[in-house]
Parts: C-alpha cells; structure tokens; sequence
C-alpha cells in the first residue's frame, strides 16, 4: 500500500423526504445567500426545486436561482453562474441535480472568489483548488458521486467552436452536505438508470486495475461495490420502482466516488479521459461511454499487463471458474461477463452504435491530448494507444 492523506468531510442526509431539511443544513453551514443550481425538466415538474425553495424560506436563506445545466456541463453557464453569484453576493452554492450540476456549482463557487479565469484551474495554469465558496448539493442522480469528491468536470466552449472536457479538484470542493433520497430517482428513465450504475462500476475499475501490491482491503471494497452493483441492477431493472435497490445503488455511487475505496493505490483514469472525447462528439452519456468503452481498454491492458487484475476481476466479481492451466482464459471470461452484463441493462457496445465513425477517430485523440499530454497509469495511453482503443471499439 502506498502513502495517502484522506478527507472527507461531508456530511450525509440520507432517506426518505430529506429533501425538506436542505434550509437547516445551509444555515447550519453558515449561508445566508445561496445560488440555486440546477438542470430543469424533472426538478422543476417534480416540484423537488418549489419544495427546496420552501425548505430555504423556513430556515431564513435569501437565495437565487441558475437553471439550464446540461450533461457534460459547459463553461459558458459556469460564466453566467460566476457573474450572477457576484452580482448577488451569495455566500453559498446549492446543486439540485446529477454529477452535471454538481460540478458546475463547484465550478461557479470557486470562480466566484478567484481573480481571474477560472478555467485557470482546469488548464492547468492553477493547482488544486484551496479557496471556494461553499457547496452543498440535493442528489437526484445516482451516478457520478460528486456529492461527496473533490472533482469537478466542465466543458470548455471555445470561439471556434471546439470543445475540451478537462477536471479541476481540491478537498475544498467537496460539498459540506449532501441531501440523498433514493425516492427522487425512482421516476428516472430507464437508460438514465442504467448509465448511473455504469458509471459507478466504471469509478471502481479506474481505481482496481492498478500496479500497486498489498491493497487487500481496497480491493475487497471496490469488489463489494461491483458485486452491489451487479445485484441491484438487475434488481431495479425488474422493477424500477424498488426503494431498496436505489438506495443500495445512491449510497454505492458515493462510496466508489470519494475515494475511500481508492486510497493507498495507483489509480488510472484513462478509460474516462477516451469516454470524454465520445460525449462531446456524439452526446452520449458518461455511463453509456464507459459501459462501450472498458471492455476494449480491458482487452488492450491485457496484450502489455499482467493478467492477475483481470484473473481477479473475473473470479471475485464475475464468479468465473479459474483455469490453472491457462488463466487468460479466465480473465477474457470477466471481460465477456462485464460487457453481458452492460449489455443486459441496455448500455451500448460500441461506437458504432452511438453513430460513430472511424474517420472520427483522429479529432477524437487529437482533442483528448490537446494540452492533456498524460492518460492513464496501469496503461499509460499515447495516441497512438488511444486510436487503436477507439479502433477496437468501433
């Protein structure tokens, strides 16, 4: 295991109708002020946004509203957040929504009390982030986890019309408190679902395929998490409105996310860097990107890694039969069970199927390493990498 520091402060409020305590814990957390992001369309019709709103006016918060945030969020929104938490003077930024709207409330806290650009942050011309507003969030989406790290991911728009997803992270941005009702995702659609229980497996891969040794507990956590993952797919797939299933699958979103499954090992995150490019270029979600995908970055790592990863993978996730003989064959077994098993639950299986082509493909590599020279750590992706991947998955 190797060297880490872990923090992880947020505060969870989980359960039914927690949604109507949002004032108390904004106060608690000191605002006075605060921005209400959020997306539309289900927050609004659900009357989940009149109900927080409500919930601000009993507890004493002045508050704001920026809707319009959409998947892969943009950073011409993030502007107009900056401007009008400025404008406004708000103490506090509240996320109603996904990992989309999380992460431009995070983007919007720490631009507001930055001088300068901040895109600065997701360039690389700044490090992590230390200074922000403070952000809380009500999670609607079990998927991308933000409601508890330190990421946040936003779309650059740029003049001529290119567009460059990158990420920007620091303890700071992680929310004070995230409100998490299972019921709210029980009216989702059914590929929203499924591209969320993507994801969440997706965040358990990127940190269990790695070089590190001795990462025993990790392991059996992340593995735990897949196995939930597995079980209550299919479970909430049956049945969509099934409580249960959604609260074990909102909690697992979390828990895959903040990091306490990842620490004390090599992470790679090249699979997400590649499934970027795929949802600037064809709008796809991030889960359905990832579900194509991973299948195809795995069988890469297998022709230049050591099988044992995929060995485990196979046997602890999958219930695949060891062959002593030849544990490849296993392995390749995990592989075939974790693209079924997307399969099952209505994720896609290539890019051709998200209407893509191969003449893509070199604006696709060309726009993933524009000013983003590393991808990837258990394989450490070149263009030349990343085109076959694409290639492969076509």
């Amino acid at each position: 295991m190797e060297n880490f520091n872990f923090y992880s402060p947020t505060y969870f409020v989980f359960g039914k109708s927690t949604e109507t305590q949002t004032g108390e814990y904004v106060d608690r957390y000191g605002g006075h002020k605060a921005l209400i992001h959020y997306g539309g369309g289900s927050v609004v019709r659900s009357g989940l946004l009149d109900r927080v709103k409500a919930s601000l006016d009993a507890a004493g918060i002045a508050h704001v509203e920026l809707g319009g945030v959409k998947a892969s969020p943009h950073s011409d929104l993030v502007y107009e957040g900056i401007e009008l938490a400025r404008k406004e003077g708000v103490d506090f930024v509240l996320a109603i929504g996904g990992g989309s709207v999380m992460d431009s409330a995070k983007a919007i806290a720490l631009g507001a009390v930055y001088n300068g650009d901040f895109w600065d942050f997701y360039c690389g011309k700044q490090g992590g982030v230390t200074k922000a507003l403070p952000v809380g969030t009500v999670v609607t989406i079990a998927a991308s986890g933000s409601e508890g790290s330190t990421d946040s991911v936003i779309t650059l728009m740029t003049e001529d019309g290119k567009q460059y997803k990158r990420c920007a992270d620091g303890d700071i941005l992680r929310p004070l408190f995230a409100i998490m009702n299972p019921e709210l995702m029980v009216s989702l659609p059914p590929y929203q679902t499924a591209s969320g229980i993507a994801d969440i497996m997706a965040h358990c891969m990127e940190r269990y395929f790695t070089h590190s040794r001795d990462v025993e507990l990790t392991d059996r956590l992340l593995e735990a998490v897949m196995l939930t993952m597995i079980k209550e797919g299919r479970r909430v797939t049956a049945n969509p409105n099934d409580y249960e299933a959604r609260a074990n699958i909102m909690w697992a979103a979390m828990i895959a996310q903040n990091n306490s499954t990842g620490v004390g090992r090599a992470q790679d995150w090249g699979t997400h860097h590649m499934d970027n490019e795929l949802g600037i270029l064809y709008g796809c979600s991030h889960g359905a990107g990832l579900a194509l995908l991973f299948p195809y970055w795995m069988e890469y790592a297998m022709k230049s890694q050591r099988t044992d990863r995929f060995v485990l993978f196979a046997t602890r996730v999958w219930g695949c039969q060891l062959n002593l003989e030849d544990p490849a064959v296993t392995a390749m077994e995990g592989i075939k069970a974790f693209r079924s098993f997307m399969r099952d639950i209505g994720m896609p299986a290539s890019i051709g199927e998200l209407g893509g082509k191969p003449e893509d493909i070199p604006v696709m590599v060309e726009n993933m390493f524009h000013g983003a020279p590393n991808h990837g750590n258990f394989v450490k992706l070149t263009p030349e990498i990343a085109a076959e991947i694409y290639r492969m998955a076509m």
